[in-house]
């Protein structure tokens, strides 16, 4: 039992940025800058909360860094056409570089971040109660998103339409659309996420700040949305794994 609940703490900050690059590839557009995005989170939301003893302010600044990060990206790979893979990448070595630099005198403080609060009766079903139902706020909001982006996608009209942009953006232009501006807000909300992903490792895993303690989870995130065959809720299956 502690192992499998070791596994979904683990699994989380991974689980995040899979969603995130859910979305932005269900938008047809590619971000290999998940590690760097995560790095950045990371920095950002520890640092910030270091600053004003308010971890949720710190998600917050992690997801805004995020989404300005992938817009430099959006505005590469869609509105000038460059490669995707070569400005993924870049946002990759920038994240990684510009963490380890602007964090060098955080390393080794430590934040309050984020403890456990277990779901009154749930937490109390035995095995499934201490696996899934007795860790931070921000365990416990993966799941949420998780299914609401099943239910969005597959469900709804605008996801309807995401998928469309990504599969036939002429349709999309066609229906009075513009694909352009979808694939801007998929990949700013699927950097956030990601970024999301990498504060849950300095507010609530470690509750510190190390150089490069994303760990190789963004470039796992890029595998797993395969493996998940783009779908959220097989994305919670892939990140528990991993985790």
């Amino acid at each position: 039992i502690p192992i499998l609940a070791a596994a979904v703490r683990s699994g989380t900050p991974i689980l995040y940025a899979t969603l995130g690059e859910i979305l932005t590839e269900r938008s047809g557009v590619q971000n290999l800058g998940l590690e760097g995005l995560m790095l950045m989170g990371a920095f950002m939301g520890f640092s910030v909360t270091h600053a004003t003893g308010n971890p949720w302010l710190g998600v917050v600044a992690a997801f805004v860094t995020g989404a300005a990060i992938s817009l430099v990206h959006a505005f590469l790979s869609v509105s000038i056409g460059a490669n995707q893979v070569v400005s993924g990448l870049a946002v990759a070595m920038f994240g990684t570089g510009a963490s380890a630099l602007l964090g060098r005198k955080m390393v080794g403080l430590t934040v309050t971040g984020f403890g456990k609060i277990p779901v009154p009766v749930l937490s109390g079903i035995p095995v499934i109660g201490p696996v899934f139902f007795d860790h931070d706020p921000l365990v416990y909001i993966s799941y949420g998103l998780a299914f609401f982006l099943y239910w969005f996608i597959f469900h709804t009209r605008p996801g309807l339409n995401l998928r469309a942009v990504g599969e036939s953006p002429i349709v999309v232009d066609a229906m009075g659309l513009s694909a352009a501006r979808l694939r801007y807000v998929y990949t700013l909300v699927g950097g956030g996420l990601a970024a999301v992903g990498g504060s849950y490792l300095s507010l609530a895993y470690t509750k510190m700040w190390s150089e490069g303690m994303s760990a190789g989870r963004g470039w796992i995130a890029v595998a797993l949305v395969i493996f998940a065959l783009w779908n959220p809720v097989r994305a919670i299956l892939g990140s528990y794994l991993f985790g």
